[in-house]
């Protein structure tokens, strides 16, 4: 019987078991990380809201405030500069002395899209979900390097830094820490067509972080010379979709590498957000639910696994 979110003791009585724990979540200015935060926030959870854009990120810390969630605080971070990392590592060792929690919701959808294009299509969810979808956007969705570089430094690179830059914070909580990577169906394992990179990312065993990278280099230099159908590389928004099959991965690594940490990645939902150009049928706060439940579960919780929504699924 497949492992279920709802199945797994959860803290009953959040506010009062919750209280003093320290949250980080980036990419929180709105969508699918602003609920995130709302929802540890109203669980007791301190949390700290990061935006790369400072003026929203101090605009959706002051709307949580007037609703009331005074245990929010904001600060500036772009996952791809590790400068801006450091000053929030400062920020958290500073003002709090641990970390608790990570959710890493930061994300960059790797296309070229005419969102008016786009939206003129009416394509349904369910031919969204399925793939179906590819053939019928070519004309308004374009995979560039420059995209592509992009959403492999936010999604993947970018976590990476985020994650390894907060480690020795994590490592002081005086719970189990958690850390929560909002991954995708477009990362799994099945949606690639090469038997050669699928049987790569599947073997954990003898993965490393160092052939991730050469993975991931070896796809920008396809996309420079039009050869991803060529190569086996899915076309269904290919650089997210092998950005966050690299993400899986590096979850089932780090989950090996600390043991007593609870780490684990989660396709939260097809929600409608930004992100996803308004298509999907999900509201925020129901994506939210899975990611703040894997990081509010009690220390009996499953780690080093993937979620679809509530569910515990293949990579």
């Amino acid at each position: 019987m497949p492992l279920n979110l709802y199945d797994l003791n959860f803290n009953k009585g959040v506010c009062v078991l919750m209280f003093g724990r320290i949250a980080v979540v980036t990419g929180a200015n709105k969508g699918i990380g602003f609920e995130i935060v709302r929802q540890l926030a109203a669980a007791g959870v301190v949390v700290v809201l990061t935006a790369r854009d400072e003026q929203r990120g101090v605009e959706a810390t002051s709307k949580l405030h007037n609703l009331g969630l005074s245990n929010v605080v904001f600060h500036q971070v772009d996952v791809t500069n590790i400068n801006s990392i450091t000053l929030l590592v400062h920020f958290i060792k500073a003002k709090f002395g641990r970390l608790d929690i990570l959710i890493n919701n930061a994300g960059a959808s790797g296309m070229e899209v005419d969102e008016e294009g786009l939206r003129a299509l009416h394509i349904d969810p369910a031919t969204w979900i399925s793939g179906k979808a590819v053939n019928l956007v070519q004309g308004v969705m374009k995979t560039t390097y420059e995209k592509a570089e992009e959403c492999f430094n936010t999604n993947y690179y970018g976590t990476k830094s985020v994650t390894e830059a907060l480690l020795p914070l994590l490592k002081l909580s005086t719970t189990s820490s958690r850390i929560v990577n909002i991954s995708s169906l477009r990362g799994e394992l099945w949606r690639i067509p090469s038997d050669q990179i699928r049987s790569e990312f599947a073997n954990i065993e003898s993965l490393t972080e160092e052939r991730i990278h050469e993975i991931l280099q070896n796809f920008l230099q396809d996309v420079k010379q039009n050869t991803l159908i060529k190569n086996g590389w899915p076309l269904m928004l290919p650089a997210y979709g092998i950005s966050k099959t690299a993400l899986n991965a590096y979850t089932r690594l780090l989950a090996r590498k600390y043991p007593k940490m609870y780490i684990n990645c989660v396709h939260p939902g097809y929600v409608n957000t930004d992100l996803a150009w308004h298509t999907g049928p999900m509201s925020p706060e129901d994506g939210a639910k899975a990611p703040v439940r894997l990081a509010l579960l009690s220390d009996d919780g499953p780690t080093g696994c993937y979620f679809e929504q509530m569910k515990v699924a293949s990579f």
